[in-house]
């Protein structure tokens, strides 16, 4: 298979996972307070929006890459 097509399928699953999730979210642990043996930690959720036209953008380059690596010299 031909290495543009790979990363043409690669760029649709990529751009379909943007579009459905629309961010990624990740939970950081931090340590507040810590008296002796004991210790408080905080926990935030924090997210980084995708912007729907990026999954829309890698969606339709995937697409492209997929049909110009498909066609015979």
């Amino acid at each position: 298979m031909k290495p543009i097509v790979l990363i043409g399928i690669a760029l649709i699953v990529l751009g379909a996972i943007a579009l459905a999730y629309q961010g990624i979210t990740y939970t950081t642990q931090e340590k507040v307070l810590q008296i002796g043996p004991l210790e408080a930690t905080k926990k935030t959720e924090k997210t980084i929006p995708l912007p729907p036209i990026l999954g829309a953008a890698a969606l339709a380059g995937g697409i492209v890459l997929l049909f110009v690596g498909s066609r015979k010299k």
